[in-house]
């Protein structure tokens, strides 16, 4: 006999369809209207019996390409169309955001009481005329979507080498499909924080102990793709991240100074989500008992701080939580703070009007970069990350070692087995694309970046420096 799971029933935030129907781009709008968003379920009906979707890759794509092209404004970020498995039957979660745009409605409709649609309770209602009217005029216009690049002729080398590395692939087209061009087709904000030259730069400042006074290192990351200067935020904290042995009767114990689970989140929302437009980057400090991380801008609007910590999205910019998703940097809406708070309290978050601030504390007992501790730190150089880091977060041995290996062209395995690695996704996201992004190394076959036969090769960037 088959067990069947209960689900719960359908609430303000949480809706079943038993399959795909003319009604999903209305549910979809009134959760993106929603203060706090909403999960709808295909393959589930109305009472939670589970009957399933047949065909369940084919539906994922068109919900996806229904969702954006039948609501506006645009819901690029808003939404995650996944699959999950339920009594043995493939169903499809789809979750959606608040928007920061409200009111969102249905293109063939408008933005009227027959277009425009709210949560109240289960049901999905019309939105009144004077509700409508009361949002559009609180709408955020002043976002990274609608302000104009402060360049011209913006080039994104480093942004499509990040995305051959994916199933994905940048075309002619896409500065459009990913939103980077403003109405008038000029780019955007968000397309100059992605471009290969911006004047935006991410600081990881250090001090010698527990306040401001003593500053020992100030290391910039940026004038880049915001891409690549997030990946490089991520490697230094990685290698500030401590390992630390104790000894005992029975076997060496080991921890880290900080959760790095909750430092990649961390760093990844005070990134995606940092207002821009007033071109204030966040800023990473590391001090002797704790890391500080500030990111510009306060809680969304429309959100309390219980509704914050309950992982309730409403992205602040929603362009670039599109490519981080893309390029795999992002999972799952709304996910991010709950990982966070599984490992600390939310008394570790101090907001203001203009700021967020999280406090993450070191364990306690350790303080960060003694000799004692970077002798514990053992098995990390095996793993790659011993070297020296430069200014470009780059494992600088190791990539002087590869440049001499890559005279001739080389496979990734016989890369990877030269520099003696055993993690396949740190060379690739710490070394090659990185050095790729630069010019220093380059394809043997860049039309097919996927191609068995892919070989790479120094760059004439890296012999232009003399390097």
């Amino acid at each position: 006999m088959v067990r069947i799971l209960p689900v719960p029933t359908e609430s303000n935030r949480l809706e079943y369809k038993r399959q795909l129907t003319d009604t999903l781009e209305k549910e979809v709008v009134a959760f993106l209207n929603y203060r706090d968003g909403g999960v709808i379920y295909l393959g589930i009906d109305n009472a939670g019996n589970t009957y399933g979707i047949d065909d369940a890759d084919a539906v994922q794509l068109k919900v996806k390409d229904r969702i954006r092209n039948n609501i506006r404004p645009s819901t690029m970020g808003l939404f995650d169309v996944i699959m999950e498995s339920r009594n043995d039957k493939n169903i499809i979660k789809i979750t959606v955001a608040s928007g920061s745009e409200k009111p969102y409605y249905l293109k063939s409709k408008g933005m009227t009481e027959r277009g425009c649609f709210v949560r109240v309770g289960s049901p999905s209602e019309p939105m009144p005329e004077r509700m409508i009217e009361e949002l559009f005029s609180r709408r955020v216009r002043n976002s990274i979507g609608t302000i104009k690049s402060r360049k011209k002729g913006l080039t994104f080398e480093q942004l499509k080498i990040y995305y051959s590395g994916t199933p994905l692939k940048l075309n002619d087209k896409f500065a459009s499909n990913l939103e980077l061009l403003t109405e008038d087709g000029e780019f955007n904000y968000a397309a100059y924080l992605l471009s290969d030259e911006n004047g935006t730069s991410i600081k990881v400042a250090k001090y010698a102990g527990m306040d401001r006074i003593k500053l020992i290192e100030n290391e910039e990351y940026g004038y880049c793709s915001l891409v690549k200067a997030t990946k490089a935020v991520l490697e230094k904290l990685k290698i500030e991240n401590k390992t630390f042995a104790k000894i005992t009767y029975e076997k060496r114990l080991e921890r880290k100074l900080l959760n790095p689970e909750a430092i990649h989140e961390a760093v990844i929302n005070a990134i995606i989500h940092n207002d821009y437009s007033n071109e204030v980057p966040p800023k990473f400090e590391i001090f002797a008992d704790r890391l500080e991380i500030t990111s510009a801008g306060g809680i969304p609007q429309g959100l309390s701080e219980d509704d914050f910590f309950m992982g309730y999205s409403v992205p602040q910019n929603k362009e670039l939580m599109r490519v981080f998703k893309d390029l795999a940097m992002v999972e799952q809406l709304g996910s991010g703070i709950p990982r966070i708070l599984a490992s600390y309290p939310k008394t570790a978050y101090h907001f203001s009007a203009n700021f967020i601030r999280l406090v993450l504390p070191f364990e306690e007992g350790f303080e960060v970069l003694t000799e004692q501790a970077t002798d514990q730190a053992d098995g990390n150089e095996k793993r790659g990350f011993g070297d020296s880091v430069d200014a470009s977060g780059q494992a600088t041995g190791q990539a002087e070692r590869l440049f001499s290996f890559c005279t001739i062209p080389r496979s990734t395995r016989e890369m990877i087995a030269y520099l003696d690695l055993t993690h396949r996704e740190h060379f690739r996201d710490t070394l090659l694309l990185p050095l790729m992004a630069e010019g220093k190394l380059k394809m043997t076959i860049p039309d097919k970046p996927k191609s068995p036969n892919q070989r790479y090769v120094v760059g004439s960037e890296h012999k232009d420096n003399g390097e």
